[in-house]
């Protein structure tokens, strides 16, 4: 890489630190902004890991238009990061598009992705659309008949971005239930820090995104990765030494409030795991609606291993102690959150 080019990136990743910080400090005096919320521009996939709930193989993609009035009611909350998500995002036709919509609105433009549709040409464009983050969760070394996000088919396309990418890369590895070999999430932790990227290591839950505890190797493994690479904000995770060692973990979840979730359907939900409450259309949420999810205390919370989620309510966990409960669903639908069935391990 010429000395220009590296210049260049380095002028981008600075601006876009102090950008995120200053997001993010603002996030810290007021109460009111949505700091993180995720975005579902497309349910369907190009993978079908077996661990997985969130996808499927026919949905079409949100309309771009539908899409932008989605984005301009986030923005009107004064949502500070958001961050697209799936099913597998980059199957969107016009996902440069949607990028483009979120940063003229001011706010912080994310992706995750499965990694396999990255090509040079889709990686300039998502430079020029001004993405941002961009994180790929890798679950083994090799494919296996749970999970072909493997190291040996994403190589490349890590490779790809070290040379192309102008946003910033996280790779998270993961361990836990159903990852036969847990050596796996070191070999990919250490081959993110040898592209530059940062790493880190997610905590695998089930399909409510609830606690499953490390065994000792794996307990050995996370500390290794937690002591691996660069610091970001991705990093703000010291609740999965609690999850690592199966121990409740004592917070406040903000979800509905400070964390949102819009599906494909707009309707906003409290995260992945919990799809169907409050099941409001997003332009029908309101100001007040948010307030009382802030203060309302979630029943899942002390197992939920849903990373973003709790590093969004780092912000507030000294602040603001819950003491509502969820509000009572309408009359013949069931009290409690509807739960998606099957397992889950995106963390």
């Amino acid at each position: 890489m010429g000395l220009g080019r590296q210049i260049r990136r380095r002028g981008i990743a600075l601006g876009r630190t102090l950008r995120t910080w200053r997001k993010l400090g603002k996030a810290l005096v007021s109460t009111e902004p949505v700091v993180l919320a995720h975005l579902i521009p497309i349910r369907r996939c190009n993978l079908s890991c077996t661990y997985c709930n969130e996808y499927d193989k026919h949905s079409a993609p949100v309309p771009v238009p539908e899409l932008q009035r989605r984005l301009d009611f986030l923005a009107s909350f004064g949502t500070r990061i958001v961050t697209i998500s799936g099913g597998e995002p980059l199957l969107h036709p016009e996902l440069d598009e949607v990028i483009r919509h979120i940063r003229r609105q001011g706010m912080i433009a994310g992706l995750i992705t499965n990694g396999y549709l990255l090509t040079a040409e889709r990686i300039a464009g998502l430079n020029r659309a001004g993405l941002e983050y961009l994180q790929i969760s890798i679950d083994n070394v090799v494919p296996d008949d749970v999970s072909k996000k493997s190291l040996k088919v994403l190589d490349a396309k890590l490779r790809l971005l070290a040379e192309s990418a102008e946003f910033h890369v996280n790779i998270n590895s993961v361990l836990g239930s159903g990852i036969r070999n847990p050596e796996d999430a070191l070999a990919v932790a250490h081959r993110a820090v040898a592209l530059g990227f940062t790493s880190t290591v997610g905590i695998l839950h089930d399909g409510n995104g609830q606690l499953k505890p490390l065994g000792g190797r794996e307990q050995e493994i996370f500390a290794e990765i937690m002591r691996l690479g660069k610091r970001s904000f991705t990093r703000i995770n010291g609740f999965q030494h609690d999850i690592a060692m199966g121990r409740e973990h004592a917070w406040r979840c903000r979800a509905g409030s400070r964390y949102l979730y819009i599906c494909e359907d707009g309707l906003v939900h409290y995260c992945s795991q919990q799809r169907g409450y409050p099941g409001i259309p997003i332009a029908q949420y309101t100001r007040e609606m948010r307030r009382r999810e802030y203060f309302t205390e979630k029943g899942c919370a002390p197992r939920c291993t849903i990373s973003c989620v709790q590093q969004v309510a780092a912000i507030d966990n000294w602040r603001a102690p819950q003491h509502l409960a969820p509000t009572p669903a309408p009359p013949n639908e069931s009290p409690e959150l509807v739960q998606v069935s099957g397992s889950s391990r995106r963390p």
